[in-house]
């Protein structure tokens, strides 16, 4: 299917599977936190109150939500300037290479999803966290891969990344479609007005980045106000940032991309996994997890998951819609499609917003998410890791 890899998606790449690693760093430190001494210390200052703003205009919320809302805006922001570029310039530019990982992504998507529907069944709450096992965490399971070093081949690296970002697409999505609020006509014609301004600085080709920040900031607070999630201010400001139509020409997109991706990768996302994967397991057992809730995100997870990219990347495969990534056996894209089990930060961004008038199933979001991202980790790795890596014929 790829049968190269760009400077760009290297980089990427690189700065991802580190992240990756720096992300259970702070999943571990948190869980740590949240079933030691300091769990009230850590939980009472995510709840602590904020204001940000100059006198009296502004925006008061709790630490967890400026992290949440604020800085998940940001992320998202940076996301939709990966998959811009992709479609645009990268990898996905050519419909024949973007194909089977788009396939896969939907088979990620769908499967999970029903193995979650059929456990919760009949139970309206908690059928609200439906989409909680269809999302994947590109940087942790990037790191995973990473670890494996040379036995992955190159295209099974772009692949994934490929599969991963077309998830995170897919999310936002589905934040944009059922886990938004009650609508206020008043700042939904805010946005609008805001968005157009930013497609009519756009259209002027202005190449630098502040205008776009300050009319973004606007767009970010117009959407909180909405009832839209404001993550997906971030979504709608990206797609306006313009990028270059010939290579040597000059890319604000790619600037804006490079600057701030260190802070995405080791600041953001870790944060966001401290702040998010403290739960505290007193009282806890192995009972826990037949409970619905985290027994439909394990098995969405860990076997939806797998199940769903490997079946439908199969059948494209053999019906030749889709073309196999060059140098691959299909233990090898097995584990990969084992990895993509990996929800983590994603898994538990999206479980907040199913849950947020229902916070009594938090802790089972953040158990289930937890349990069967490392199932998926373990099996993943040691699949790759033990099994032959010779190419398929």
């Amino acid at each position: 299917m790829i049968n190269y890899l760009s400077k760009p998606f290297k980089w990427f790449f690189k700065l991802e599977a580190a992240s990756g690693l720096v992300l259970l760093f702070a999943a571990v430190v948190a869980l740590v936190i949240s079933n030691s001494d300091y769990a009230e210390l850590y939980f009472s200052t995510l709840n602590e109150y904020l204001f940000i703003g100059i006198n009296n205009i502004g925006l008061k919320l709790s630490v967890l939500h400026w992290i949440n809302d604020a800085l998940m805006a940001i992320f998202f922001f940076f996301v939709t300037l990966e998959i811009k570029r992709e479609f645009l310039q990268g990898e996905l530019s050519n419909i024949k290479q973007a194909l089977l990982p788009i396939i896969a992504a939907v088979g990620g998507m769908l499967v999970p999803a029903l193995f979650y529907v059929f456990i919760n069944l009949g139970d309206s709450e908690t059928l609200n966290g439906w989409a909680i096992p269809s999302a994947t965490d590109i940087a942790f399971s990037l790191g995973v891969l990473s670890l494996l070093g040379k036995r992955v081949p190159l295209s099974l690296k772009v692949f994934l990344t490929a599969l991963a970002i077309i998830d995170d697409l897919g999310a936002i999505v589905i934040i944009a479609l059922f886990y938004s609020g009650n609508l206020s006509i008043k700042y939904l014609a805010l946005m609008l007005l805001a968005f157009i301004i930013l497609l009519v600085i756009n259209k002027f080709n202005i190449k630098k980045f502040l205008p776009y920040l300050i009319v973004g900031i606007f767009l970010w607070d117009f959407t909180h106000n909405s009832g839209i999630h404001a993550t997906i201010a971030g979504v709608l400001l990206a797609m306006t940032i313009p990028h270059r139509k010939k290579e040597k020409d000059f890319s604000l997109l790619i600037k804006v991309e490079h600057a701030i991706s260190p802070y995405v990768a080791f600041g953001i996302m870790p944060l966001f996994a401290f702040a998010n994967a403290g739960v505290s397991l007193e009282g806890l057992s192995f009972a826990s997890l037949l409970d619905k809730v985290p027994l439909g995100i394990v098995l969405g997870l860990f076997v939806g998951k797998q199940l769903g990219v490997f079946i439908f990347s199969y059948v494209s495969i053999k019906l030749k819609v889709a073309q196999m990534p060059s140098n691959t056996s299909w233990y090898n894209f097995y584990g990969v499609g084992v990895l993509t089990g990996i929800g983590f930060t994603m898994s538990l961004f999206v479980g907040n917003l199913a849950f947020v008038e229902n916070m009594q199933y938090m802790d089972g979001v953040k158990i289930g998410v937890l349990t069967g991202s490392l199932l998926s980790t373990l099996f993943g790795y040691f699949l790759i890791l033990l099994t032959p890596n010779k190419p398929s014929q």
